[in-house]
Formats: structure tokens, sequence, C-alpha cells
């Protein structure tokens, strides 16, 4: 199977599906494939999705994180940012690895580990997956226990919250109560196509102290 990877090619925004594949056939993929590598991977009872994103899905995921890391900051909330880590559990037979992802009550839990293994550790307490080509399932992270999964289409932010074993779409995040993200983060996203970057940022910045203050008051 993996000589047959090899020769493979995913074009941009296009999927490849493998069935049948063992949880040890996944992991001698995984190290064959590096780390280094632009395409994403899911893994859930032996069905194999491997995606590369679209310029444009990268583009979305690297702004959103960076807007996630100035409200964690603002907050003065402790994190820990674990990007497109491998998320896997063994007995569960499940792993995912989403665009963006981040530790905030668990962040200790992670600190300073080279890998993660939610067998012993708890897993991110935020995940987001950009989901241009609507491919993203839900079930790896439900399965895995992601309590809070952001999901960007190219147009609208929905926000699942894990509830009872199920995700239910929240207008709020835990995370950051009371802020309107749900329109302001696809409003950021396409100003991000015409105001340059820095600029950007430090008016996203305002914007979420301003709401802050007068959340608090």
């Amino acid at each position: 199977m993996l000589l047959e990877l090899k020769r493979l090619t995913v074009p941009p925004g296009h999927q490849l599906l493998l069935s049948e594949v063992s949880w040890q056939e996944f992991e001698k993929i995984l190290a064959e494939l590096g780390e280094k590598r632009s395409a994403r991977l899911s893994y859930s009872n032996g069905v194999l999705e491997i995606m590369t994103p679209l310029m444009g899905h990268e583009t979305s995921k690297v702004l959103i994180g960076d807007l996630v890391k100035i409200m964690l900051d603002e907050m003065g909330l402790d994190y820990e940012p674990t990007g497109s880590t491998t998320f896997k559990n063994q007995s569960m037979k499940q792993a995912v690895e989403p665009d963006e992802s981040f530790y905030i009550q668990n962040c200790q839990a992670v600190r300073g580990l080279q890998r993660v293994n939610l067998q012993v550790q708890p897993p991110p307490d935020l995940a987001i997956e950009i989901d241009i080509t609507s491919r993203t399932k839900l079930d790896n992270y439900r399965l895995l226990g992601v309590p809070e999964l952001w999901r960007y289409n190219g147009k609208t932010l929905q926000i699942n919250l894990l509830r009872s074993h199920s995700y239910l779409e929240s207008e709020f995040s835990p995370t950051f109560p009371g802020i309107p993200l749900l329109d302001k983060i696809p409003q950021t996203i396409e100003q991000s196509k015409t105001v340059a970057r820095g600029v950007l940022l430090k008016s996203f910045r305002r914007w979420f102290c301003d709401r802050l203050q007068s959340r608090d008051i």
C-alpha cells in the first residue's frame, strides 16, 4: 500500500479514500508521509481519507488561528496551539488532523510533549476545520471527545459543542462567551482579500477589546 501511495497524487481540493486499512498500516502511512506535508489525513474504523487543501483553505486557516490567539491573549488565557497535530486513539480506531487546534483548559496536560496520545492525554479543547470542499466529518471529533469544533465553509462559521455525545450548533463559543463570532470572523476573512494583514489584525484586536469591555460593564 505504501508503494501505491507514493505513485498517487491528490490534486488540491480533492480527496483519496482508502478502505480496509488496518491501524498498523495507517501508522506506517503516517510515518512514511512524514510531518512536513500539505495533505491532511483522517482515519475511522479502517477508512483512510487523504485530502490536499486549496490555497484559500490554508489562507483561512492561518487567519482564523491568528484571530483565536488574539482573543486568548486579550483574555489572559493560557493555551497551547497544536495546529494540525495528528490526534489519534488506537482503541477507538480514530484519528484526525484538524486545520488548527488549541489546548486551553487542558494546556498543562500537553505542554512540552512532542506527540499526543489520546489514550493518555485529553483531546484539544478547540479544533477548527476549514470545510471549503464540504468533506469534514463530525464523527472523528465526536468519538475522540473534542468539546468544541468550529467549521468554516468559505462563507459562514459554525460553532459545534459536544453535548451528551452529540454535537449541537451554538450561537456563541463558551471559550469566548458573549462575543458575536459567527458574523465577525467571516467578515474579517472577507476583508482579508483587500486589507493588509497587519492592519486587519489590529482592527480585530480593537474590536475584540471593545466587546470584552462592553460585556464586562
